[in-house]
């Protein structure tokens, strides 16, 4: 199953090699505001499920671009897929940006890949069998004090993020630490916890396909991964901490106080005091949420004077 993976990201990554030579003609559709997708992420994310199900046909899809339609829609295996990580990069030509390709089994994730075409780097692990840069075993960094760590983060880019909340999580964490950096592409971050660039990271606002390859990555590693609290309860939270041990205990107490987790006893709490008022506003939020948006192409052009 791992050579499968690798096979799809280096396929995926041939595209985006191409297109990245060539960026003047390259097609950008906005799904919301600073929030952008390409054809060269549908077109490696379509390679990458050609190669996934031809071999494994009776297999899941979830990916970024395309959701759930690809594959079969009850398997206990999941192919967690993001083409293109760190978009904004790409068409940018910033050469940070990465494919990511995770298989969960029954939620739990079992093989990882994450391709770096930049650099040829190959980032991927097997449960229980560590993780691995190109034929280098992986292992987080020896660190044990924040004012010697080097921390990567990530800053909230979209409509409705809550900014205020970030700006204090942010100071709280550089006033303790040797410094904070921010690529822009979460998966990348995750694999350079791995191999101990960084010694912790941290972000909310990521979706499963950010996270899936790298969280494995990491613990195999031997580094942890949660929510701020913590927990391993992480992938579908939209918030998430890792780091070396040391490191990662000493984020948790940073952060835990800004957690926007909502416990399942809380949840069954607050589902049984809605108004009827409350469940009407909610079906209609979530209609208006899966409505399609028309997205309009956008063609960038250099100036004569690049």
């Amino acid at each position: 199953m791992l050579n499968v993976a690798i096979k799809a990201a280096r396929a995926a990554g041939a595209i985006i090699n191409r297109a990245s030579l060539d960026l003047d003609i390259l097609k950008i559709n906005t799904k919301s505001p600073n929030d952008f997708v390409t054809e060269v992420d549908q077109a490696a994310e379509a390679a990458i499920i050609e190669t996934l199900l031809a071999a494994y046909p009776d297999h899941g899809i979830l990916a970024e671009e395309s959701g759930r339609q690809h594959g079969a829609k009850h398997s206990e295996f999941v192919w967690i897929i993001d083409p293109l990580d760190g978009t904004t990069n790409f068409i940018h030509g910033f050469p940070v940006y990465c494919v990511s390709i995770a298989l969960a089994h029954r939620g739990v994730v079992q093989q990882a890949v994450v391709y770096d075409p930049t650099r040829n780097d190959l980032f991927y692990a097997t449960k229980g069998r560590g993780a691995y840069l190109n034929d280098k075993r992986l292992r987080v960094s020896k660190r044990t004090r924040m004012s010697d760590a080097l921390i990567g983060t990530g800053f909230p880019f979209r409509r409705g993020d809550n900014f205020k909340r970030y700006v204090k999580m942010f100071e709280e964490v550089m006033t303790q630490c040797a410094g904070l950096r921010r690529p822009g592409a979460a998966a990348l971050d995750l694999c350079y916890v791995a191999a101990g660039y960084y010694d912790a990271f941290f972000e909310t606002g990521l979706n499963p396909w950010d996270i899936a390859a790298g969280s494995l990555i990491i613990t195999e590693a031997g580094g942890l991964i949660g929510n701020f609290t913590g927990e391993s309860d992480f992938l579908h939270q939209r918030e998430v901490v890792a780091g070396s041990p040391k490191i990662y205990g000493q984020m948790v107490q940073i952060l835990a106080p800004y957690t926007r987790v909502i416990k399942e006893e809380e949840a069954a709490e607050a589902a049984t005091t809605k108004t009827a008022a409350d469940v009407v506003a909610e079906a209609v939020s979530a209609t208006a949420a899966v409505a399609p948006k028309k997205r309009a192409p956008v063609r960038i052009k250099k100036s004569d004077a690049e």
